[in-house]
């Protein structure tokens, strides 16, 4: 009996010896793997804790609404550009696009009156000629070389030595559509239908005698006539012939003799002279 109970206790003691060391291994790993699971865990419990705080929630809450305002922002700054860009004016104005109705009366302005400018420079008589001013296409002073030969004035020319008549013609944006304004500059004038500030007393100057067929040439071949009709003279009088010609009486003078002449009519010059 002894015996046979040494027999089992050996065979226990070689089993265990004998027994498979990655069943150990395996126990242990699954130990640890727990552990670091539990670990894991505990982080992002940690993390949870820390973000659910409501100094992090409120910073959170605060970097999404500023993440919303962003492209809300963008597109009023866009907007302003634009409205910036529209209203400018302009012209070319600084950079700023022009209406398009505007744009298309600056370019029809412009090619009449280098289609004008070209037709003067063509004429042989020297009857006008014509020079930017501040090479400024809009702005023109004309030189008036000739009148009736016949006439006081022409005389008066020649006694002064006066080589022409020098006139300031500005055009309009919706030119020639509206008439320009037009005065004399020197010499200074007197009847002839030439009034205070150098301003000129014709019909077809006016809005309601204009028209869009008449060119700066045919507008002084106008003049030139009235001038005659009118027996305009030069000034000579001591002191009142060196006083200047101004814009600002001119167009003041002008627009009162238009009110005046739309309330009684046009008698002199008519349209239809010259």
């Amino acid at each position: 009996m002894a015996t046979l109970l040494r027999k089992i206790g050996l065979i226990r003691l070689h089993d265990r010896d004998t027994e498979d060391p990655k069943h150990h291994q395996g126990s242990l790993k699954g130990t640890k793997g727990h552990q670091k699971n539990n670990a894991k865990h505990c982080q992002t419990t940690n993390e949870t804790n820390i973000l659910s705080t409501p100094e992090i929630k409120a910073k959170k809450l605060d970097l999404h609404s500023k993440d919303k305002e962003r492209p809300g922002k963008e597109k009023q700054q866009q907007q302003q550009q634009q409205q910036q860009q529209t209203a400018g004016g302009g012209g070319v104005l600084g950079g700023a696009s022009i209406p398009p109705h505007r744009q298309h009366c600056t370019q029809v302005r412009t090619r009449r009156l280098m289609k004008e400018l070209q037709e003067i420079r063509r004429l042989g008589d020297n009857f006008i000629t014509v020079e930017l001013v501040d090479d400024n296409l809009f702005d023109w002073n004309v030189k008036l070389h000739q009148v009736d030969k016949d006439s006081a004035l022409w005389q008066d020319m020649k006694e002064t030595n006066t080589e022409f008549i020098l006139l300031n013609v500005t055009f309009p944006d919706n030119f020639p559509f509206s008439p320009p304004f037009m005065r004399v500059l020197t010499p200074r004038l007197e009847n002839g239908y030439v009034l205070d500030g150098g301003a000129i007393c014709m019909e077809l100057l006016t809005p309601r005698g204009w028209s869009s067929a008449y060119t700066v040439e045919a507008v002084m071949r106008q003049f030139a006539a009235s001038l005659v009709k009118g027996q305009g003279r030069i000034c000579r009088k001591a002191g009142k012939s060196k006083k200047a010609f101004s814009r600002k009486e001119a167009e003041a003078t002008f627009k009162s003799l238009v009110k005046t002449h739309e309330k009684y009519g046009w008698v002199s010059p008519p349209v239809s002279d010259g």
